[in-house]
């Protein structure tokens, strides 16, 4: 599994030298790759925002969950599976055409926001700081971590995809 230090390289290494036509490139109906950058910005961005609001508030208990989210969040935690045909949860869909640059440092700054949190708050809330996941239900920052290296080895075949159509 790619450490989350990596995301930068996982997600932006196959745009490296590539024109911004490619970066804009897409059949129809589909997002192309900046699209798929700047939905994986804002997922990072929100939920580094929603640990860093909850950081000093006293411990928590995760919420009781339903099995089948129970059952997801443990596939998905642990073998990094998405299920086909998943849309996306409304707050995380991308901007039309965003613009390069400030995507890919909107990436980088939310991954350097969730090594902070890692830093300041691992081990110590490891077991008591919940965010809640809109599928997964509640999840410790530990867990977010390893939602998102997946959630970024998922849309990065989309990435080389789009690449590989030009």
């Amino acid at each position: 599994m790619t450490a989350f230090s990596d995301l930068p390289e996982l997600i932006l290494g196959p745009l490296a030298g590539r024109s911004d036509d490619e970066w804009f490139r897409a059949p129809p109906g589909v997002w192309c790759a900046g699209e798929v950058v700047d939905h994986l910005a804002i997922a990072i961005e929100n939920s580094a925002e929603a640990f860093t609001l909850r950081a000093d508030k006293p411990p928590m208990q995760r919420r009781p969950r339903p099995v089948i989210q129970t059952l997801a969040s443990h596939l998905l935690l642990t073998t990094g599976w998405f299920p086909p045909g998943r849309r996306a949860p409304e707050r995380t869909l991308p901007s039309p055409r965003p613009e390069r640059a400030s995507t890919e440092a909107r990436l980088r700054a939310g991954v350097a926001a969730f090594l902070d949190l890692e830093r300041r708050l691992l081990p110590r809330r490891a077991y008591d700081l919940f965010v809640k996941h809109p599928v997964l239900g509640d999840l410790t920052l530990g867990e977010f971590m390893t939602f998102h290296v997946h959630h970024a080895a998922h849309h990065r075949k989309q990435i080389v995809r789009r690449i590989r159509s030009a």
